[in-house]
């Protein structure tokens, strides 16, 4: 009974507002073909509510086009089990009957592109009529199982493995994966299910196991996130047990190695205002329990003097503020995509208290904070970004395990196919704990050398890339792109791998100096798969360095970005 009252509500409600728009406006009907005249803004002005919501979901390939009309590309499409309709309606931050809200529609777009399982999302008015608007919400999936071999090499190393993946199982969201790799640290059986879409809410779920050459790995969580910008509470739960090896390096070399027994639990919540004005305030509360065990291993690199064990358990609070600021891109950090730049300012900052009698072997207060912010100019052609973050340990009166990072990052639009693009990163330290350290090498930038070349307690990268984006589309597959580059950087300081092993021979970092690199290389922008959105095959060329370098780097990776 209450839910008939409530759809008749809804119906005179609709009338209402129907009547209203033709007094106000004079028009009893805006056909779709005249939607293209009648922007955004002034819908929400006439307070139009939204009627039908239709979701058009694409395939992998456009079969019904001449290019794609392949048959290789129909068993393609007839393979590929499509995301089912409500996973995408239930994604969406607006329902039919409520006020239309271009706000909410660009953030459903958002929403709806984070998922690996698609390629893009747009949502569109496609007709008004009484003060009704009808809302499209286009989609396209990709391929999303993932079976075969993979490989990646970088900083002078490979890495190999075989895995089956589904990240869109039978058309619900979820993803699976089974994998064998073997990689610099160690070879591992991973076995992997994420669920963010709990029974149909936004809920989320992963759990992870590890059987690991060192050691073993496990994970689960349980989370509500803060999905959008109006959610009014979250709430998270995770749990971590890592057992490993780890290794410090010096000049691309393991230096010592000591056995790690990692073990983590958190609970936390949050509640939030909401929207307002185009900011977002959000709190949050919770418990973290950490404690980290060392040991010595049988190998002949077993560390002689091992890291303090930690054991810590504390309460903390959080803070945010966000603000909504969001500019859609195209062919900057991505080939052919539709990207979505943050371009808004951020604060975030908690505090943590640990003391004994919570069962921590110390006092101590544990902080961080982060901020970020954006400028441009000349119609976007010029972008400026800003980040950082710092956190650390206050015990006692003395700071412990300090590590700061900043980065800015300069894109320079040249022509709509050509991008200039710049980027100062800079780390720095202070009594890092003995476990943890701060490399440089092909791994983290500096493309021309091996992987974890250089140790210290600060470090400094600068990368200069001019981006071309081809009109060159392989096989349908890959978008075409390429980068010539420039990198340089440099370490100070003596790290945590030469202040355990004093008698380690090599060039102190300040004999090095700075070390750079030049290069090229081919991007391919992966279209039609959930897997990795760019390949990035790399020639660099170190200009520095000793004589153990080799002349040239020959690196081929799969990242996220360009």
């Amino acid at each position: 009974m209450t839910r008939t009252l409530g759809v008749f509500a809804r119906a005179i409600q609709c009338s209402i507002v129907s009547a209203l728009f033709g007094v106000l406006f004079g028009t009893d009907n805006v056909s779709a073909q005249e939607i293209d005249s009648l922007a955004p803004e002034q819908l929400e002005a006439q307070r139009v509510v939204i009627g039908e919501i239709r979701i058009v979901n694409g395939n992998v390939f456009a079969t019904d086009t001449p290019e794609e009309n392949k048959s290789l590309f129909r068993l393609a499409n007839r393979l590929h089990i499509q995301s089912r309709q409500e996973l995408i309606a239930q994604q969406l931050l607006f329902k039919s009957g409520e006020p239309y809200s271009r706000r909410l529609m660009l953030e459903s777009e958002r929403i709806l592109r984070s998922n690996r399982y698609l390629y893009d999302a747009t949502i569109v008015p496609i007709a008004v009529r009484d003060g009704v608007v009808d809302i499209e919400v286009r989609t396209r999936d990709v391929w999303t199982l993932k079976p075969g071999v993979s490989f990646s090499r970088s900083g002078g190393e490979n890495t190999s493995g075989f895995e089956i993946q589904e990240s869109n199982l039978l058309g619900y969201g979820k993803e699976i994966t089974i994998a064998r790799r073997s990689h610099v640290d160690r070879d591992t059986s991973e076995y992997r299910y994420s669920d963010p879409r709990v029974l149909g809410s936004w809920n989320r779920f992963l759990g992870s196991y590890s059987s690991n050459s060192d050691g073993r790995r496990r994970y689960l969580a349980l989370q509500r996130p803060f999905y959008s910008h109006d959610t009014p509470w979250a709430a998270s739960s995770t749990f971590l047990d890592w057992s490993r090896t780890d290794q410090r390096y010096d000049l691309g070399q393991v230096v010592d190695e000591f056995r790690h027994f990692q073990e983590r639990y958190e609970i936390s919540g949050g509640v939030s205002t909401g929207w307002r004005d185009g900011w977002i305030e959000r709190f949050s509360l919770g418990v973290n329990y950490s404690n980290d065990l060392f040991t010595p291993t049988d190998s002949l690199l077993s560390a002689s003097v091992l890291p303090q064990d930690r054991l810590l358990a504390y309460p903390f609070v959080g803070y945010t503020l966000l603000q909504d600021d969001y500019e859609k891109r195209r062919n900057q950090d991505q080939i052919e995509r539709t990207e979505d730049l943050y371009a808004g300012t951020y604060v975030q900052a908690s505090l943590g208290r640990a003391q004994t009698n919570w069962g921590s072997d110390r006092d101590a207060w544990l902080w961080s904070l982060s901020a970020g912010t954006s400028f441009e100019w000349q119609q976007r052609k010029h972008t400026v970004v800003l980040n950082g973050d710092v956190a650390g340990r206050i015990e006692g009166r003395e700071q412990r395990n300090v590590l700061g990072h900043a980065a800015m990052t300069y894109y320079f639009r040249v022509t709509p196919r050509q991008l200039f693009y710049s980027s100062l990163r800079a780390s720095s330290s202070y009594e890092l704990d003995a476990e943890r350290q701060i490399t440089l090498g092909g791994d983290t930038g500096l493309r021309g050398y091996p992987l974890r070349y250089q140790d210290g307690t600060a470090q400094a990268l600068f990368t200069l890339e001019h981006r071309v984006f081809t009109k060159y589309y392989l096989f349908r597959l890959f978008h075409v792109g390429g980068a010539v580059f420039f990198d340089a950087g440099r370490s100070w300081g003596r790290g945590n791998a030469r202040v355990a092993n004093p008698g380690w021979v090599g060039p102190a970092e300040s004999e090095q100096g700075l070390l750079k690199d030049v290069g090229l290389g081919l991007r391919f922008g992966s279209s039609r798969s959930a897997f990795g959105n760019v390949i990035h095959v790399d020639l660099a060329f170190p200009l520095d360095g000793d004589r153990s370098i080799d002349n040239m780097q020959f690196l081929v990776e799969t990242k996220n970005s360009f």
